[in-house]
């Protein structure tokens, strides 16, 4: 499996996000809602679920104004969003294991949403757990290096020394993999010496598979562009390996 085609799974699941940026915003912020109320602290020292969800935001770019915003929110009293996680799994065309992060208000909407996309475009929705055994949890770190000026050794010497399990030189980007407590950390470590463009628990597959068939690679794409276009998925994570 090819590096680069590992780091656009990982885009292609977050999207674009600087052409969808306002959207972006909003699901990281009704995640973090989720953080603090589930958490019961609006500080992250007392509530790792918010820690983590902070470091997604910062790597993301979410200014701090909103962050504070987003927090003071969720521990107000007149806050009444009832959001709840939910995670969906299923197969996309050819078999390709894909797992659906959601947060919702409603779940037959969502669920409802999430089985029509992978009918569509030739998969099919299946049973918790069906596919989840093949993906490991791991806190993922993309370290920017589109204009190749970091030295890798450096990076790598700075991330292991932050705790990190793993490094990679992935083209135009370094990939550091952490236990997925140790993501906040590590990516405070890094974020005052580098630019990060993502920082984030992942399920990461333990294996990929490559499509060949034109339609299902066009049903594959248009997939996971529903997925991202709608409200209440948070993040796609899937092992089709995209060789472009």
């Amino acid at each position: 499996m090819s590096g680069h085609s590992k780091w656009h799974n990982i885009q292609k699941t977050k999207g674009a996000q600087d052409a969808k940026r306002a959207q972006a915003f909003t699901k990281i912020a009704r995640e973090m809602i989720v953080a603090v109320k589930e958490g019961g602290s609006g500080d992250p020292n007392n509530n790792s679920r918010l820690a983590a969800v902070i470091t997604k935001a910062k790597a993301a770019n979410m200014p701090n104004d909103n962050i504070k915003r987003t927090i003071e929110k969720a521990l107000g009293a007149g806050d009444t969003s009832n959001w709840e996680s939910i995670t969906y799994e299923g197969y996309g065309p050819s078999g390709v294991a894909v797992i659906v992060e959601a947060m919702t208000d409603n779940r037959n909407r969502t669920a409802s949403e999430v089985r029509h996309y992978f009918d569509k475009y030739g998969g099919n929705m299946g049973t918790t757990g069906c596919v989840s055994w093949s993906f490991d949890k791991k806190g993922v770190i993309i370290v920017d290096n589109e204009d190749g000026k970091l030295d890798e050794d450096a990076v790598m010497m700075d991330a292991l020394d932050a705790g990190a399990d793993d490094f990679e030189a992935d083209g135009p980007v370094f990939q550091v993999t952490t236990d997925p407590d140790a993501v906040t950390a590590v990516a405070d470590a890094l974020s005052g010496k580098y630019k990060l463009l993502s920082a984030q628990v992942e399920m990461v597959p333990q294996s990929y598979i490559t499509l060949t068939s034109e339609d299902d690679i066009k049903n594959m794409r248009k997939m996971l562009d529903m997925f991202e276009d709608n409200d209440d998925v948070q993040s796609v994570w899937h092992n089709w390996e995209n060789e472009e």
